[in-house]
């Protein structure tokens, strides 16, 4: 009986990316440290926050705080396996080792999907904010050369990925670090021409849940999309000196990144500011705290921010779906074109990445109501499926190390099995809440028919390598 034959539970060797891998190793521990901090502060968190205090009103916090322990459930099983078996893909990897070839495909081949269509629409932001400043300048000029400046630095050996990443890193965290300081001196009433609003803010207006529960739960499903992105630190693991440790120490750091980062920067803007205020919705809260703080030209420098938080989640998402291209295409699931590497970088796989998410961004202008809106809809709950397939993943693979080789298990999951039982039952939840409402309801059914899509594909693929196997 061959291999592939065999139920995945029963596989000696489960299938993974072939060899000693190709790709290059040139990502240092402080590229892989600073990508994991960068990795957690995008635009979503800018600007996306907004609308989740509109709605939540302060209880944004326990929003935040909830969906946070659910993504540091999640980091720590991704964790767990990455550092037994690094792999540039990742999640894709251990599904397909866990569960089947087909979860392999259909998780790998979604996470793409949504890293190419972020592309486009971090370009199409970082645009918009160019062409404020050089008023004239059409959009695409800028769109163009944002794609041109990230897909050469992704073609060139990866340490350029590491080094830009290390950069936007570096201003992003300093940015942060920053802006809490100023807040937290605020609180205090400690920075000058400010007095503490103790408590004002958080109980008046209509108190700490202003909306009641249906409004934490619309701040609860924004602060989940803006959680998205720290996955690629376990891609990046793979071309790194030492991937077992890089990606031991970036999960472990999970935790205080989040509370400090997120729920930190939550508490200081509904502290500072009423959650009503036009202006946090309208303006984006870190830009009206800042004003709020009299900080001169407070809305210019978060275009600053903004903009490196841009310019950077396209630089990570290019390179993101890239490897995950190329390790596909490695186990035979995707296109054989895309496999070749040259100079330690798979660079096929980086020009059809770069050009789906260019191709995704001439829908954006062409038909912005139709074909761009159906991709923004079919990718809107990808994350929550991926989460779904690494929980599964974890709890299958974990059994199998430690009956087989618990000397790899250098990342544990805390509380195994009951915290993977608690953070699937969480993706099941928030997938059952996005169905409560009209928007999100659009997205779980166009993600749902993503899903069965390509897993029937990979199902049928499967069954063909099989008999190929058996042949």
């Amino acid at each position: 009986m061959s291999q592939s034959t065999l139920n995945p539970s029963d596989r000696q060797s489960p299938p993974t990316e072939p060899g000693p891998s190709p790709l290059g190793n040139g990502l240092k521990q402080r590229h892989l440290s600073m990508i994991a901090l960068g990795g957690v502060i995008g635009a979503g968190l800018f600007v996306g926050s907004g609308a989740g205090i509109a709605a939540a009103g302060p209880s944004i916090v326990i929003a935040y705080a909830a969906s946070g322990i659910l993504v540091m459930f999640v980091m720590r099983m991704l964790g767990e396996m990455s550092a037994a078996n690094p792999a540039s893909g990742s999640f894709s990897v251990h599904a397909d080792r866990a569960i089947g070839p087909w979860a392999g495909f259909t998780a790998g081949w979604m996470f793409w999907t949504l890293l190419c269509v972020g592309v486009a629409i971090e370009a199409i932001g970082a645009a918009h904010i160019m062409t404020g400043w050089f008023p004239g300048t059409p959009s695409w000029v800028w769109v163009l050369a944002f794609m041109a400046l990230f897909c050469g630095s992704n073609l060139a050996a990866v340490s350029h990925f590491g080094e830009f990443e290390f950069w936007f890193a570096a201003l992003k965290i300093g940015a942060i670090a920053l802006f809490l300081g100023l807040g937290v001196l605020a609180v205090m009433g400690l920075l000058p021409g400010t007095s503490s609003p103790g408590s004002a803010n958080l109980l008046h207006d209509g108190g700490f849940l202003p909306n009641g529960m249906d409004g934490l739960l619309v701040g609860l499903l924004a602060s989940v999309v803006a959680y998205g992105g720290l996955e690629t630190v376990t891609i990046a693991a793979a071309e790194s000196e030492n991937p077992v440790k890089g990606v031991a120490r970036a999960v472990k750091t999970t935790m205080w990144r989040i509370a400090i980062v997120y729920v930190g920067s939550m508490l200081v803007i509904v502290t500072l500011l009423p959650w009503n205020d036009p202006a946090v919705a309208e303006d984006g809260p870190y830009a009206a705290t800042l004003d709020h703080l009299g900080i001169p030209a407070a809305g210019e420098i978060m275009n600053v921010v903004i903009l490196i938080a841009l310019l950077s989640a396209m630089n990570a998402n290019i390179y993101g779906s890239s490897r995950m291209a190329y390790s596909l295409v490695a186990r035979g699931q995707g296109p054989k074109a895309l496999g070749k590497v040259s100079g330690g970088v798979p660079r096929r796989a980086v020009l059809a990445s770069s050009g789906f998410g260019f191709v995704t961004v001439l829908l954006s202008y062409w038909y912005p109501d139709t074909l761009f809106a159906w991709l923004l809809n079919m990718v809107g709950g990808v994350i929550l499926v991926v989460w779904g397939f690494i929980a599964v993943s974890q709890f299958v693979l974990r059994r199998r190390l430690e009956r087989k080789a618990p000397e790899k298990l250098v990342v544990r999951m805390w509380g195994f099995p009951y915290l993977t039982w608690v953070a699937l039952a969480g993706v099941v939840g928030v997938l059952a809440l996005m169905v409560r409402g009209d928007d999100t309801r659009v997205q779980v059914l166009f993600t749902g028919g993503l899903t069965v899509a390509l897993a029937v594909t990979g199902y049928v693929t499967q069954r063909r390598a099989r008999s190929r196997d058996t042949a």
